[in-house]
């Protein structure tokens, strides 16, 4: 665990490995073991990454309880907890740029964070991304990042017309992105702690995809 800015504030995070930057952004249970171990997973695959935790110590094993937690989230606050997060990544790695992973919830925050931080975000792989914020929607004009993310076919959350919408958006603007959906999977589908909806194939499939992206910032 590090403890790292945030504009007049704090925000503790887990970070290990080595190699060039990944913000990992948490579903919306919090920085719960499965996030740390995606962490380290990264940092095995030669990556520096760091998972900054959005609810100040807060966590829940209960949907009800994530969805009061995601909702109460101040949505600026977090931003300014990620952009702190890319900020210590890029003293880490001695790079600018960075690579933003994230699942549920944090899928919708990668976006976020990569509209306010283009100078920074060079690859963005939101995973069944939902920002379920109205008044956060984020300034997709202002992504400089290649987007590139992984999707269910069956997701009440984020479904396939949504996410070929968000992919339509994206590419009317002039970004580059890419938008895959797995037939078969479920919202969740690259969680393994959640044997309900873990798909090993279509989660070997997508990591492979998110690290040829992120080796791609070199």
């Amino acid at each position: 665990m590090v403890t790292f800015k945030s504009n007049g504030h704090t925000c503790d995070g887990y970070i290990a490995g080595s190699g060039p930057g990944v913000l990992v952004i948490q579903e919306w249970w919090g920085l719960v073991p499965h996030i740390k171990d995606v962490v380290d997973r990264f940092a095995a695959a030669g990556f520096t990454a760091l998972a900054p935790d959005l609810y100040h110590g807060e966590s829940s094993t209960e949907p009800d309880g994530a969805g009061k937690l995601m909702m109460a989230l101040n949505i600026e606050q977090a931003a300014k907890d990620m952009s702190g997060a890319i900020d210590l990544l890029q003293d880490r790695t001695g790079s600018e740029k960075v690579g933003v992973v994230g699942y549920c919830m944090g899928g919708g925050l990668a976006l976020v964070v990569a509209s306010k931080r283009p100078d920074a975000v060079a690859a963005c792989a939101p995973y069944y991304g939902v920002i379920p914020w109205a008044s956060a929607q984020p300034d997709l004009a202002a992504v400089a990042a290649t987007v590139v993310g992984e999707y269910a076919e069956h997701d009440d959350f984020a479904n396939p017309e949504a996410t070929r919408a968000l992919e339509a958006a994206l590419r009317d603007l002039g970004k580059d992105a890419t938008m895959h959906i797995h037939a078969g999977t479920h919202h969740a589908f690259f969680n393994d702690a959640r044997p309900e909806v873990y798909d090993a194939a279509a989660s070997a499939a997508a990591w492979d995809r998110t690290i040829g992206l992120f080796r791609s910032m070199a």
